[in-house]
């Protein structure tokens, strides 16, 4: 009888905490556990009895590297309780705010987070002394993406300028971001390029994807639920199909979509439901680095995040050259009681928020399903998959892929934190 464990205490690079648990034996992996022991945060609790206009500043804090999916889920669930559909040159503003936020955060992700594992350092400090020109790249891209967050949200971390309806102010100019956008374009292109030579392991899997599907646009902001199998509903369906349950070895809750866990939301799950609608720079790149029309390798998923930058760089620029300053900054929007659903596309996957606004204008439930919690159960499986097949390898060169394929899905651990053990003793 032989056995193995593989236990890593703090997954690096990754936003967050968390670490890891394989036990196998005669072969087999007996026990696996992606153990997220980031406090919970309780966000949902906070928001009960605020007013209905409050959630999106609150949320925004919720992570300091997507806060703006996070205003945008809140804004679209918010404004649909209360009827309020954001339309036209304000609904453009946010697109551009939100590929901001692709920017920087895919291209932390590219850079600094993920690029290391294929080239054999162990941090992006590191990989810049012999690198430095593409980690230069990578801050280049990342400071556009920030000054695009700031010019559009007021600040490049915790935006404050959103607010239901549109926002507190607008731009008068935007041509101003065109110049660095070009450039960051170019760095985008050269991203494609870069990480699509990386050295690939040969691993695929039979992915159930989840993403939103627009019928006019790379999904982002807005559109119906769509699952690779065929099947899409829209969004305040969500909580017919998405069931969330609490696990031992997590304070993230694991969610079942149909009443089967292990499905994947993010990169790869939007360009296998809705690559057609890539900007045509985008399209060309992705067909350029090889990546045909869907990809099921996840240590590829860099490639997807280099190509979505592109997309959100090009299209960035188109929003900026047909941009009028609207009238006023934000529609009226007046609380009414009722229920609102509201879901976009974080650079991680689909995040979802649902309110329930009582008669007196204030948030009487609140529940937000961030994609990492969505993805928890498809990477366990994804380490299964990829640790039993390999078990005769050291232990060390286990644990370091057990690592690089966590990072594959760039976990945002502190989002995901979500569970309360409560327990009551009377007397």
């Amino acid at each position: 009888m032989t056995h193995k464990t593989i236990r890593v205490g703090g997954l690096t690079r990754v936003e967050g905490e968390g670490a890891l648990l394989v036990r196998a034996r005669d072969g087999r992996v007996t026990d696996l556990q992606l153990k997220i022991y980031e406090p919970p945060r309780f966000f949902e609790a906070l928001l009960r009895g605020r007013a209905f206009d409050e959630p999106p500043d609150i949320t925004a804090r919720v992570c300091g590297i997507c806060p703006v999916a996070y205003q945008m889920s809140a804004c679209q669930a918010l404004e649909s309780a209360c009827g309020v559909t954001v339309e036209g040159a304000l609904r453009d503003l946010r697109l551009l705010l939100y590929y901001g936020e692709w920017i920087e955060s895919h291209a932390l992700h590219v850079y600094l987070l993920h690029a290391p594992d294929f080239l054999g350092f162990p941090s992006g400090v590191a990989m810049a002394a012999s690198h430095r020109p593409a980690v230069e790249r990578g801050l280049a891209l990342k400071k556009a993406g920030n000054e695009l967050v700031a010019a559009v949200g007021g600040r490049a971390i915790h935006p404050v300028n959103v607010r239901l309806g549109g926002f507190h102010r607008v731009p008068a100019d935007l041509t101003p971001l065109a110049g660095p956008l070009r450039r960051a374009l170019r760095a985008a292109l050269d991203t494609v390029e870069w990480v699509s030579g990386f050295d690939f392991p040969d691993v695929e899997h039979d992915y159930r994807f989840l993403a939103l599907r627009h019928p006019a646009e790379y999904a982002i902001l807005s559109g119906d639920v769509a699952v690779s199998d065929g099947t899409a509903f829209p969004v305040h369906d969500w909580p017919r199909h998405v069931v969330e349950e609490q696990v031992r070895h997590s304070t993230a809750l694991h969610a079942r979509l149909d009443g089967r866990p292990g499905y994947l939301t993010g990169p790869l799950a939007r360009y296998a439901l809705n690559a057609p609608l890539l900007s045509p720079l985008a399209l060309r790149a992705a067909a350029e680095a090889g990546l045909g029309r869907v990809c099921r390798n996840p240590f590829r998923s860099i490639v997807v995040r280099a190509v979505e930058i592109v997309h959100a760089c090009e299209e960035a620029l188109r929003l900026i050259d047909r941009y009028v300053p609207p009238d006023e900054p934000a529609m009226p929007v007046a609380a009414r009681p009722g229920v609102g659903h509201g879901a976009s596309e974080a650079p991680r996957g689909t995040l979802y928020h649902r309110y329930r606004i009582d008669e007196d204008g204030l948030i009487a439930e609140a529940d937000i399903v961030p994609p990492t919690a969505q993805n928890q159960a498809r990477i366990e499986d994804d380490l299964r998959a990829l640790v039993e097949p390999r078990l005769g390898l050291p232990v060390a060169r286990l644990t370091e892929l057990c690592e690089r394929a966590i990072r594959n899905h760039d976990p945002c651990i502190s989002c995901s934190a979500h569970f309360l053990d409560l327990s009551l003793r009377h007397g």
